[in-house]
């Protein structure tokens, strides 16, 4: 047995190294272009005059642009292939993240968050899709907690180079957010080229891997998606409607509200509670949380795959991260930390939980319009969960409400997967 097995985890293994550390790499690009107007909100409101609702807006309406094409994107990268897809989204968001420099102006702002967003619209459901036709589902949870480390070594990585970059003010006549734009968007556009020489589509296109490992290793994925298609939605359309597809997508808006609640607010945060300006300091006291958030992207999938119960981890994760969003607004900077700590630790770690339950049962076109509407509705939490924060702020008149209101929400997620059926949690 397991003489038969061992191509198929060479195969594995072999992707795993070959593929992940450069699909962890585009999400770090990916997310701290995103993100990082969070590290340039004091001193772009000082320099251009926009208000905190008009950096609400525009930091929100990203999500806008990306929510509007991620299922046409996605089937775009299904037709295409990842390699050539993944290059003209990757090129193009660069080009528009590196334009946020010349953001003085609130409909400007406006203009390339959107355009950022629909730029870039495709990119995450595109590698969760890629990464169905590389690992089965035994593997595949332990495959996404990986590829989620991008997201905290996003903030763990990136906040101390966009605080260094900030503090390269006045440098041949730009602010330190011109040339942090600049630098991170030129980064996104030079891998992007270097994608289309490096990825292969599928396992067939994979000269590093021998016959018997591609033979055993597509084998074992086309049953899987056999199985997928008997049992679940086959067509684009059948995926979009189906009641459990919209139930992730829901819960997925949530998660995201909580994420990028916290997200875009993180580095001014913690200004306040150092009492200092953008910078080197602040980059790496930013960076804290996201430690925590790196080793739970590892050891909640790992726990949760020990225990066999996804579903009760993940729940845990969540209501874990809606008690630390809510205590994340305390005057005492120990406690304010620690709580960010935990909210982050709560909200990544549980991601790569939740894309399992959609993937083990959507397959082919399916799949790829399924797994972009829920990252669409992603999105649409990305937008709101900004904009909700600062309306609760100014409505009650209280530094606090907006993150009890995004506690709140939450908890709703947690609540949510709940009412995931057990026999969804165990394909």
């Amino acid at each position: 047995m397991h003489r038969a097995n061992e191509p198929l985890a060479d195969a594995i293994r072999k992707a795993a190294w070959r593929l992940l550390p450069f699909l962890l790499l585009l999400y770090i690009l990916a997310f701290l272009d995103r993100a990082n107007v969070g590290f340039a909100k004091q001193r772009l409101l000082a320099d251009t005059g926009l208000s905190e609702a008009a950096y609400a807006f525009g930091a929100g309406v990203f999500f806008l642009g990306y929510a509007l094409l991620e299922v046409p994107s996605n089937l775009m990268m299904y037709r295409l292939g990842a390699r050539a897809w993944m290059c003209r989204i990757m090129v193009s968001w660069g080009l528009v993240s590196a334009g946020m420099m010349f953001a003085w102006r609130e409909n400007v702002f406006y203009a390339l968050r959107f355009l950022l967003g629909v730029a870039e619209a495709g990119f995450f459901p595109g590698i969760i899709l890629y990464l169905t036709c590389w690992f089965p589902s035994a593997q595949r949870g332990r495959m996404l907690g990986l590829f989620y480390f991008g997201a905290p070594l996003a903030f763990i990585l990136g906040g101390p180079l966009s605080g260094w970059l900030m503090g390269m003010e006045g440098s041949l006549g730009l602010r330190g957010w011109q040339w942090m734009f600049l630098v991170e968007g030129v980064a996104a556009s030079i891998a992007g080229i270097a994608v289309f020489w490096y990825l292969p589509n599928r396992p067939d296109d994979a000269g590093w891997l021998s016959d018997s490992e591609r033979r055993t290793l597509q084998a074992t994925l086309d049953a899987e998606t056999e199985a997928k298609r008997a049992h679940g939605p086959r067509q684009v359309l059948a995926a979009l409607r189906h009641p459990r597809v919209l139930h992730y997508a829901f819960l997925y808006l949530l998660i995201q509200m909580s994420v990028y609640g916290v997200t875009f607010y993180l580095p001014a945060q913690v200004e306040r509670l150092l009492g200092r300006q953008a910078g080197l300091e602040v980059g790496c006291v930013t960076a804290v949380p996201w430690v925590c958030a790196l080793a739970a992207a590892w050891l909640v999938p790992v726990w949760a795959a020990r225990v066999g119960r996804p579903r009760g981890v993940a729940a845990l994760a969540l209501f874990s991260a809606a008690g630390g969003i809510a205590l994340s607004s305390s005057h005492s900077p120990t406690v304010a930390l620690a709580a960010l700590c935990i909210a982050a630790a709560g909200f990544i770690g549980v991601q790569p939980i939740f894309w399992t339950f959609p993937t083990n049962e959507l397959a082919g076109a399916a799949a790829a319009g399924g797994i972009a509407l829920i990252n669409s509705f992603g999105a649409i939490g990305g937008f709101i969960a900004p904009n909700v924060r600062a309306w609760a702020d100014q409505t009650f008149a209280s530094t606090t409400a907006g993150t009890c209101v995004l506690a709140i929400a939450t908890a709703m997620g947690a609540a949510l997967v709940m009412l995931i059926p057990v026999r969804e949690t165990h394909p």
